[in-house]
């Protein structure tokens, strides 16, 4: 796994997924985009984990089985991605509360369906941890 400040893993990323962007252009599901991002996190030295089970803590209980995170690289950034119309308010809550219930301290939605990624499909959410 590749040591790197969160910083510079966030920047590089990002910079993956607007190549990957450039590349494919947006209309690809989901999965076809996960598949091509892990390829090339991978490559570059990252630890990519995909379809992460995240549990529901609820009274002091553990629930398995509530949420999966798309991918989370190198334990410290969350990616959620997206091939949609338009990002709904109910997509940042969904990353936020990954977080939460991760104890990641980062994540980043991306909506792959849209004409340019750096402007309009890049979000990141930070934790104050």
């Amino acid at each position: 796994m590749m040591k790197i400040n969160d910083n510079d893993l966030i920047y590089l990323v990002r910079g993956k997924c607007i190549d990957i962007h450039k590349e494919l252009g947006p209309g690809l599901l989901e999965k076809a985009y996960q598949l091509v991002l892990t390829y090339e996190l991978e490559n570059a030295g990252f630890q990519v984990d995909t379809e992460v089970p995240i549990p529901l803590k609820y009274k002091n209980v553990r629930l398995e089985g509530g949420f999966r995170a798309d991918m989370i690289v190198n334990n410290r950034l969350i990616i959620e991605l997206k091939s949609v119309l338009a990002i709904a308010p109910v997509h940042h809550l969904q990353l936020k509360t990954y977080l939460k219930l991760s104890g990641i301290p980062n994540g980043l939605l991306v909506n792959f369906n849209c004409a340019n990624l750096y402007k309009e499909g890049l979000f990141l959410w930070k934790t104050d941890r």
